[in-house]
């Protein structure tokens, strides 16, 4: 399996990417990766005892541009277990692009449960295999509201390089 070092920080996180049961959000994740999309970014929404986000805002809070949306692969099998790396989406089930959010505990609220509104789920595409130490510590920093948003670290989160190791 492929899989991208993040080089935070705070340390560095190793993520293995499932292209066998996630094949759509895997090269989606890969291919923002290959291209560096994820330097510069920011872990920009933590709350601790559920999940730190990451992989869409730069510095000061500015969305950076993504691509188009992403089918949500959540029927897929896979859990938000701890450690499990998820996309992020808005209310609309098909709408993930670059955010992906890391399970701090079991989360199976967020599981597929029907293929409706209510139902789809956040879509897991792989794990955290080394740094998880990294993420906890990230999961304990002070948070405070900016810009319109909750739960943002007070100082800085940020991925300064990516590393990706490809089975291709």
């Amino acid at each position: 399996m492929a899989q991208v070092t993040f080089k935070t920080n705070k340390g560095d996180i190793t993520i293995e990417v499932d292209k066998e049961h996630a094949p759509i959000g895997a090269e989606n994740f890969l291919h923002y990766a290959r291209d560096g999309f994820y330097n510069g970014t920011l872990f920009h929404r933590v709350i601790p005892n559920f999940m730190v986000q990451g992989g869409g805002m730069t510095e000061g809070m500015q969305d950076k541009p993504a691509g188009e949306p992403i089918e949500n692969e959540a029927d897929n099998g896979l859990k938000n277990v701890r450690g499990s790396v998820s996309y992020a989406r808005t209310m609309v089930p098909h709408s993930a692009t670059t955010q992906f959010f890391i399970n701090l505990v079991d989360n199976d609220f967020l599981d597929h449960k029907s293929k409706d509104m209510h139902g789809w789920g956040y879509a897991v595409f792989g794990k955290v295999v080394d740094g998880m130490d990294i993420v906890d510590e990230i999961a304990k920093v002070e948070t405070t509201s900016r810009m319109g948003h909750q739960d943002v670290p007070v100082e800085d989160v940020i991925i300064e390089d990516t590393i990706v190791k490809d089975d291709e």
